[in-house]
Order: structure tokens, then C-alpha cells, then sequence
């Protein structure tokens, strides 16, 4: 079989494939087609783990505390927003937390949902500035497997959920995300503000707790549906993405929450040998 023949097979199949997209959501930006954000993502995982150490080997790493304290508050507003049309296009508005549809229609409600999925999508991209200011700040152990992991799937699988199915249960752990995220960046926003802050990030280990009760959640609400006798979810396939994406993030967070927090390792350093006191009197 020639090269060409496959090309028209492979070009054949997409066209067949793309006819089953959610047609209100094609010109929105990013949305024709899921290779311009593959050549983002690819680019931003090649400067995070490769080119960008190796630009900042022989310099000084940037000093980003104000920069940094913009961003992270920046994060916790945008997640509020989106926590709140999550809430009013169907979570708190309609939605059973059991076998919940998309809804398809050019309803106020059902555009208003499509909508805050495309913004979460494209907010995988702003929080790509996680890991790039790791990189400027040579913070290069903080680029871990996990990090560069979680800031690449998410945006890809996303495309897809946005394209064919913006709403219904597939979009719940969505919002328990961007609940944690409020935790999370509220976290990065007060260590970015200095030393006399530092007596405030007691609760960090409590932070990954939150994580991981978060995927418990995802796997738990997503399980349900393969139990229902009746629920026509209109794309299955993606629960399934969900419901493996739940089990991949719980396993690996225990992972690290065993390795950073059962040690004392990642612990604050207020915190870290029973020295709280000590420090907080200096």
C-alpha cells in the first residue's frame, strides 16, 4: 500500500470523524482542528524539558516574584469565574450528578455551558506559565514527570471534549478541578509573597490530600455511569478517558505523596523536624 493511498484513507477517516463534532463549536478558536494545539503542546514540552534548561544553564535565573504573585492570583479569579458557569450553565442549574446529557440545542443554558468548556480548555494553556517559570527560575527539579504529564494531556483530551461533547457528566470533573485550583494557586500566590508568609503554609500537605480526594471524587462520579441500566451518554468514550485519567492521577499523586510527605522531605521548612517554633521566633 502506497504512501498516498494511506494519506487519502487517513484524510478520509477524519473527515468521517469530524462530521460527529459539535457543529457550534468549530470556528471558535483552536477548534477547527487538533493540530495546532499538538504543535503547541509539543513545543511547549520540548522548552520545558529541554530547550529552556539548556538556554538558562549559564545564566541567573529570573527573579519573577511579582510577576509570579499576578499570575497565581490571576489563576484563582479565572477559576472563581469559571467555577460559577459551571454552576449556573447546568451543575447547580439542572444537573442530576447522575447521568447528565449534553445538551446540544443553541439554548442560552446549553451555549453558556459549551462555552466555560472551551475556557477551561484554553486555561490548560495559560497554566503551561507554571511549568515555564519553573524552567526560568532553574527550578528544574520541579519539572517532574507528573507536572509535564498533567500540563500536556489535559489541553489534548480537552480538545475533544470541547469539540464533541462541551457539557453532561463528562464536564464534572471540570468543575472539582477548578475548585482545587482556587486552593492551589491561593497556595503559590501566598509562598510567591515571601518569608512572612511562610507560617501560613502549614496547610500544604492538606493541599495534596484535597488532590487526591478530588480524583477519588472523578473516578467515584464517573464509575456510576457503568453501572446505570439506561443512560445514552452520547460520547461513552470519553468516560472512559475520564474514569482512566482519575485512576492514572490518584495512583501517581499517591505516589508522590507517599515519596514527598510520608519522609518530611517536601514538607515547608517551618515545619520539617518538628522545628515550627523555632523558626517561627527568628
Amino acid at each position: 500500500m502506497s504512501f498516498n493511498t494511506l494519506t487519502s484513507r487517513a484524510v478520509l477517516l477524519y473527515d468521517q470523524w469530524i462530521k460527529e463534532a459539535d457543529p457550534r463549536t468549530g470556528n471558535w478558536l483552536l477548534m477547527a482542528s487538533p493540530f495546532p494545539q499538538t504543535i503547541i503542546i509539543a513545543s511547549y514540552v520540548y522548552f520545558v524539558t529541554s530547550l529552556g534548561p539548556r538556554l538558562m544553564e549559564n545564566r541567573k535565573p529570573f527573579d519573577l516574584k511579582r510577576p509570579m504573585i499576578i499570575y497565581n492570583f490571576s489563576i484563582v479569579a479565572f477559576s472563581l469565574y469559571m467555577i460559577y458557569e459551571f454552576l449556573m450553565s447546568g451543575w447547580a442549574n439542572g444537573y442530576t450528578y447522575g447521568c447528565d446529557l449534553v445538551d446540544y440545542s443553541s439554548s442560552p443554558q446549553a451555549l453558556r455551558m459549551a462555552w466555560t468548556c472551551w475556557l477551561y480548555y484554553f486555561s490548560k494553556f495559560i497554566e503551561m506559565l507554571d511549568t515555564i517559570i519553573f524552567v526560568l527560575r532553574k527550578k528544574n527539579s520541579q519539572v517532574t514527570f507528573l507536572h509535564v504529564y498533567h500540563h500536556s494531556i489535559m489541553p489534548f483530551t480537552w480538545w475533544f471534549g470541547v469539540r464533541f461533547a462541551p457539557g453532561g457528566l463528562g464536564t464534572f470533573h471540570a468543575l472539582l478541578n477548578c475548585i482545587v485550583h482556587v486552593i492551589m494557586y491561593s497556595y503559590y500566590a501566598l509562598s510567591a509573597m515571601g518569608p512572612a508568609y511562610q507560617k501560613y503554609l502549614w496547610w500544604k500537605k492538606y493541599m495534596t490530600t484535597i488532590q487526591l480526594v478530588q480524583f477519588v471524587m472523578v473516578t467515584a462520579h464517573i464509575g456510576q455511569f457503568f453501572f446505570m441500566k439506561d443512560c445514552p451518554y452520547q460520547f461513552p468514550v470519553f468516560l472512559y478517558i475520564i474514569g482512566l485519567y482519575g485512576l492514572i492521577f490518584l495512583l501517581l499523586f499517591l505516589h508522590f505523596y507517599y515519596h514527598a510527605y510520608t519522609k518530611g522531605k517536601r514538607l515547608p521548612k517551618v515545619l520539617q523536624n518538628g522545628n515550627y517554633l523555632l523558626k517561627k521566633s527568628e
